[in-house]
């Protein structure tokens, strides 16, 4: 055996040794009369069919390993690699290795199991592209680029988790981003010392500057017209393999109730549908603390028949209203969480059901008054009108910021409660951008430019 060979032969030893243990690990030796190469590849992250086809028959088919390898080293995603580590790292993400004399060459033959392009799930619309990103980061960069078939757009690829190995692209469009926010998650990415990544949210979680947040300032979505749209904003999008969803950020408090049919409907038709959308947050905010605030503290503000009418409706319930409130709340979250974790089949009956149930027995148990049904059920169907779940779930939560507050000082305790809720929206920032910046700000800046272009 030749001093080369020796050297391959360690080479390949010590790959070995790393990979002892593995029981997926195939190990061969192809030769022909002009001599032999080994080849090294993990069954499980490799494609059977391209191995063959790629790399075994065109070895017999040739018949000369040093032309073999030479066709091997200068095939499109090959890598001649002389480090060990370096080595059993492509190993582990789906390459094959072709050892010949003192050489390595590492072929890519990564099986990826990926389903093809589906519908969107969470982020329904009633016009518009219905395609959703999928779990195969090349079909969702394929899905932007034929959406955004610009020079400007640019794409950075890297690798989260010391484990996972998660593949990750930042997508941007160079002539519009804010260089300030591309260095600012860049350095961020950089910093990130994570085991495993699986979710896009997961990363969100990570790369957000403020902790302790009530509201989300980057927006995960499943839809590549939304990042499109984004990009073409001066935004940057954030893909990863093996998760159907994409980050864009920065993103703003405005940007949460925008779907992305109201592009599609006339001007006027889009900002009342957005407007209807603020009306839904703000009535699930703040109907069930009015609701604690004017039956027990401050009944002198409404009319005298509405205050006749809700004190007839709970004459027999047995407990304060605040009681009252936060029993049917929680009940329908439970309702809310069940559904979604039930199977598809006999989740929507399952809950519905058990809502109608629930509500229609308590109510004739005297538990619960009537009124209070009908605004559990407005409150319920308001939130939903958040087209992104992020913002949807954080609603959610503060809601009963308002109810505890108005639970001990009344009207005085929602007017306080409110006053906090918009300061904290104020004070905040998305990776340096002013997060309560309103839509009819950008209206009034977009004219005011349109007009100091005109002069």
């Amino acid at each position: 055996m030749s001093g080369q060979e020796h050297k391959q032969e360690a080479s390949l030893n010590g790959i070995r040794g790393q990979l002892s243990g593995f029981g997926d690990l195939e190990d061969k030796s192809l030769t022909v009369p002009a001599g032999q190469v080994s080849l090294l590849y993990i069954k499980s992250v490799t494609d059977g069919q391209a191995i063959s086809r790629n790399i075994i028959a065109p070895f017999y088919e040739m018949g000369n390993p040093a032309g073999y390898y030479s066709y091997i080293a200068d095939y499109p995603g090959s890598e001649v690699v002389t480090e060990g580590p370096r080595a059993v790292e492509l190993l582990l993400s789906g390459y094959a290795c072709i050892g010949w004399q003192d050489k390595l060459c590492f072929f890519d033959v990564l099986r990826a199991e990926a389903s093809s392009v589906k519908e969107t799930v969470t982020e329904s619309i009633s016009q518009g592209p219905s395609d959703a990103l999928g779990e195969n980061l090349a079909v969702n960069l394929n899905l932007i680029r034929r959406r955004y078939q610009s020079a400007a757009l640019k794409m950075e690829f890297t690798v989260i988790g010391n484990m996972s190995k998660t593949k990750a692209a930042i997508l941007y469009d160079e002539d519009r981003v804010n260089p300030e926010v591309l260095a600012e998650l860049k350095e961020k990415l950089d910093s990130l010392k994570l085991d495993i990544l699986q979710a896009a949210g997961e990363l969100e979680k990570y790369i957000s500057s403020d902790k302790l947040r009530i509201f989300p300032k980057t927006i995960v979505t499943e839809r590549p017209d939304r990042v499109v749209f984004n990009l073409a904003e001066g935004k940057v999008a954030i893909l990863l393999d093996t998760t159907g969803y994409a980050i864009v950020l920065p993103s703003i408090f405005n940007d949460f109730f925008i779907a992305m049919d109201d592009k599609i409907q006339l001007p006027f038709v889009g900002r009342f549908l957005k407007l209807l959308r603020i009306l839904g947050v703000a009535m699930t905010l703040w109907l069930p603390a009015l609701y604690i605030a004017f039956t027990s503290y401050n009944p002198e503000i409404v009319r005298v028949q509405i205050a006749l009418l809700i004190g007839g409706s709970r004459a027999t319930v047995p407990y304060p209203s605040f009681v009252e409130v936060i029993l049917m709340m929680i009940m329908m979250e439970f309702l809310t969480e069940a559904s979604l974790r039930l199977p598809r089949a006999i989740g929507p009956t399952a809950t519905t059901v058990g809502g109608l149930i629930l509500g229609q027995a308590a109510t004739a148990a005297g538990l619960i008054g009537n009124i209070m049904i009908i605004l559990v059920s407005v409150v319920a169907i308001s939130n939903f009108l958040v087209p992104l779940n992020m913002m949807s779930f954080s609603i959610r939560v503060l809601k009963y910021f308002f109810v505890i507050a108005a639970a001990f000082l009344g009207l005085i305790g929602v007017v306080i409660c409110l006053v906090g809720f918009t300061l904290y929206l104020c004070s905040q920032r998305s990776f340096g951008q002013p997060y309560f910046k309103l839509f009819f700000l950008d209206t009034i800046g977009t004219s005011l430019k349109k007009k100091g272009g005109g002069q």
